[in-house]
């Protein structure tokens, strides 16, 4: 209940204080087609002619919409890069006499044209900042016309184009390790706004750590089509019990920009990770006697990168205990609906995080207000990835995209970080590479960032020639992963430390097949030496070719990346130089550039699967940087286990406790205490002997006073098993219309294949339909099996079908879903 409780209060605290008095979501009865047409009357036609006809097919599809939603991991082919069509009719009532009616749109990839009617009312480029567009005199032009009135019954038609095609003449770089959506897959509202209204309020809090007061100086952005004339404008500021703690109304020329004057506080509730306190600032005015009005919630705190030191807020030291996130989820690509973004922000939040990079462009409203709600600190950075630096156009986007990006989330007390750039030092899209030209750009978006909000740092990651530029430098750092071993971690990071002012550390981990583990994880990297250095390098991301690495030579197991995981938090610890660190991502992703990953096309690195299915890795991060406490025994998603029949195997918890009792088949092993720096799983780990069979497993965890525990069943087999022979399926039933088809590899003698790893697909045929392309371990055609095994979903649509299982050099099993 108090976890439905926060969710809606969250949902809540997202919606309100939209810059519009009257906002409207617009996302029922769309049309849409997926290709170009030849014009703007092609979309019109079938109103305009009254008849059923229409080449092409238009298919209904509700918003937020992605044109990419399956097949940026689809197996066998390149996701679909180019225009594609939208449009609706609209009601539109603006109750304001002489108001203003708006298009906003929260983000629409990449290139969009707006068309009221077959009128072009607006266009922008970029796919992740907010805009808007004007149509108060388009829908005067349409109303002037009786016979349109008539021939769409009163309403409004609205067209709508959106182009993801290559450009190496807009950012972010097609070789940048994500997709570039299409489509309108943020939410697109209709504002009615008066004659005069708030476009912007800049709020800027200060906070003096001898005084403990803070200063809130407060400018105004209007919105307006008149000439300027006088009004009274009232200020109010609430505190987070809500009482009000200032409030002054003075008369101001209705000008464009408005200053207005400061606010002082005594012993204000600051904002912290921790304690979240935000107070509210609320703008009322009028003017020709109608009332226009704004709210916007802001925070106040102090934070400060030390010189060659730790990070600090409110003067105290905080570790940033962080995570990156990507615009992507299973089934929908980048158009995640309002719930499944909070969803996934409070999945972060439980899971210990206190920091995320915004990776790599700038992201949702809804993501930004959820960070502030929670207590999430935020690097936020536009999508200047890779691909070197193009001309004139290119960089007037960058720019215009960091000045919008700060403008509107200008008041966000998470944010602390306005991001440059990422890996700009990377293979390029153009013939010449000029070390010298990208610097010149970088210092001219370093300056435009501090000229539009000198209250935060500028941050980029991995571009060595670069980071003196920077407040803040992020190199590359991968240690056990694309370079050393993950032992290297500290002596890496320290060196790295020592070369900047001031150091964070984003980006670190590695992939895991969601599933698949493996009893010695690291054994087969003893090939892998120390390294003096860690960081990625062209070409690292391939699975073929180059030096001995973990991402080429290793199993994806999660059995190793827990072990990667465990090793940086028990060392993070015992670094008190450390500002902190983010671990890549939160969640796996697609990419166009890793189609043989064992889920092609998905970036595999995320703790959790693309469809929020938690990794064993999860409850690792849990276990340093959670209070409430947990405890998790690895191996969930491991049925069976194997070995001699006495030899010794360890079983890891991961927990928060103080200490931990297990039992294995009713026997208690001993109780053991938690120590973060005896690695692994902090000394909570037992080696014992398992029986042939079925295991039962339980934990009895403690802290203080408080007791948790967990429990698992595991198989363990004996008998060793020679090449895949054979494919052994079986159906369970999930629901009334929903199967699970799952595949186990075995010898000619039936004994499973654990360490099997042959793709398998999956095909069928009938009435039903496979739950596929949603680039995780249970919901992919064709997919690198885990310890033999590989499952997919199946919906029956109350009929009957036929399930193919194929393997390379196997005899295609079948399966009858009824």
């Amino acid at each position: 209940m108090r976890q439905y409780l926060l969710l809606v209060y969250m949902i809540f605290a997202s919606m309100q204080f939209n810059t519009a008095q009257e906002s409207i979501r617009l996302n029922e009865n769309w049309d849409f087609v997926r290709n170009d047409l030849g014009n703007i009357w092609e979309a019109i036609r079938p109103y305009s002619q009254g008849s059923s006809e229409s080449v092409p097919v238009w298919h209904k599809v509700t918003l937020p919409h992605c044109y990419n939603a399956t097949d940026a991991v689809a197996p066998f082919e390149n996701y679909y890069q180019g225009p594609a069509w939208y449009r609706n009719t609209l009601a539109i009532r603006n109750p304001y006499p002489n108001g203003r009616t708006l298009l906003h749109f929260e983000g629409a990839g990449q290139k969009t044209k707006v068309y009221l009617y077959d009128q072009l009312v607006g266009e922008h480029v970029g796919g992740y900042d907010e805009w808007t567009v004007d149509i108060t005199e388009a829908v005067k032009a349409f109303e002037a016309n009786p016979a349109f009135q008539k021939q769409f019954k009163g309403r409004y038609p609205l067209v709508i184009r959106t182009d993801n095609s290559r450009d190496t003449e807009m950012i972010p770089s097609d070789l940048s390790d994500f997709n570039i959506y299409g489509g309108i897959y943020r939410y697109l509202n209709l504002l009615y706004l008066p004659a005069v209204s708030v476009g912007q309020v800049f709020a800027t809090p200060t906070y003096d750590l001898v005084s403990k007061s803070a200063h809130i100086a407060v400018s105004l952005r209007l919105y307006a089509q008149t000439e300027a004339t006088k009004g009274d404008i009232t200020v109010e500021l609430t505190a987070p019990d809500g009482k009000t703690v200032y409030k002054n109304t003075s008369s101001q020329s209705l000008s464009k920009e408005i200053t207005l004057s400061g606010i002082r506080l005594q012993k204000p509730k600051l904002w912290s990770p921790d304690q979240p306190n935000r107070y509210t600032l609320h703008i009322q005015g009028n003017y020709n006697g109608q009332t226009f009005r704004h709210s916007t919630t802001i925070g106040i705190r102090h934070f400060e990168f030390a010189d060659n030191g730790p990070f600090r807020l409110n003067g105290e030291r905080l570790l940033l205990r962080g995570t990156h996130r990507h615009e992507d989820h299973a089934g929908v690509g980048a158009a995640m609906t309002e719930e499944m973004m909070l969803q996934e922000m409070k999945m972060m939040k439980d899971m210990g995080v206190n920091f995320i990079r915004l990776g790599h462009y700038q992201q949702s409203r809804i993501i930004l207000n959820a960070c502030d709600s929670l207590g999430i600190l935020v690097w936020e950075e536009i999508p200047w990835c890779r691909g070197g630096l193009g001309g004139p156009v290119y960089q007037e986007q960058a720019k215009r995209m960091l000045r919008n990006m700060i403008e509107q989330h200008y008041n966000h007390p998470s944010i602390i970080l306005w991001g440059m750039g990422n890996e700009n030092d990377w293979p390029n899209d153009f013939p010449t590479f000029d070390k010298q030209q990208i610097r010149a750009f970088m210092k001219e978006l370093h300056n435009l960032s501090h000229s539009l909000d000198n209250t935060r740092k500028t941050a980029i990651r991995r571009c060595d020639f670069c980071k003196d530029i920077v407040d803040v430098y992020s190199p590359s750092i991968w240690a056990g992963w694309y370079r050393g071993q993950y032992t290297d971690y500290k002596s890496v990071s320290e060196a790295e430390f020592k070369q900047v002012p001031h150091f964070i550390h984003a980006e670190w981990g590695g992939d895991s097949h969601a599933r698949r583990h493996d009893e010695n994880p690291d054994n087969g990297l003893t090939k892998l030496t120390s390294s003096t250095s860690a960081d990625e390098r062209a070409g690292d991301a391939s699975l073929y070719g180059g030096a001995t690495r973990a991402s080429k030579d290793g199993n994806w197991s999660e059995s190793y990346i827990c072990n990667l995981i465990d090793w940086h938090l028990k060392e993070q610890e015992h670094m008190p130089w450390l500002t902190g660190s983010a671990y890549w991502p939160f969640k796996d992703f697609s990419t166009p550039v890793r189609p043989d990953n064992p889920v092609p096309y998905v970036n595999q690195k995320g703790v959790v699967e693309r469809d929020f299915t938690k990794k064993e890795s999860y409850y690792v991060f849990q276990s340093y940087w959670t209070k409430e406490p947990m405890a998790h025994i690895y191996g969930h998603s491991w049925p069976i286990r194997w070995g001699a029949a006495d030899e010794q195997k360890m079983i890891k918890v991961y927990s928060n406790a103080d200490e931990a009792e297990l039992f294995l088949n009713g026997k208690s092993l001993g109780t053991k205490k938690r120590n973060s720096a005896d690695f692994p799983a902090a000394g909570l780990r037992w080696n014992t002997v398992f029986r042939e069979g079925e295991n039962h497993i339980r934990v009895i965890a403690k802290k203080g006073k408080q007791t948790v525990t967990d429990e698992i069943n595991q198989l363990y087999q004996t008998k060793k098993w020679s090449k895949p022979a054979d494919i052994i399926t079986k159906t369970s039933k999930l629901s009334d219309d929903e199967v699970l088809a799952e595949v186990q590899l075995t010898d000619a003698e039936g004994t499973a294949c654990l360490d099997a790893k042959d793709y398998v697909l999956f095909e069928l045929a009938g009435d039903g339909v496979l739950v596929q392309d949603q680039g995780t371990s249970s919901g992919s055609r064709y997919l690198q099996a885990f310890n033999g095994r590989a499952m997919i979903k199946i919906r029956k649509n109350k009929g009957s079908s036929v399930l193919a299982v194929k393997v390379k050099g196997l005899e295609t099993a079948f399966v009858t879903i009824k």
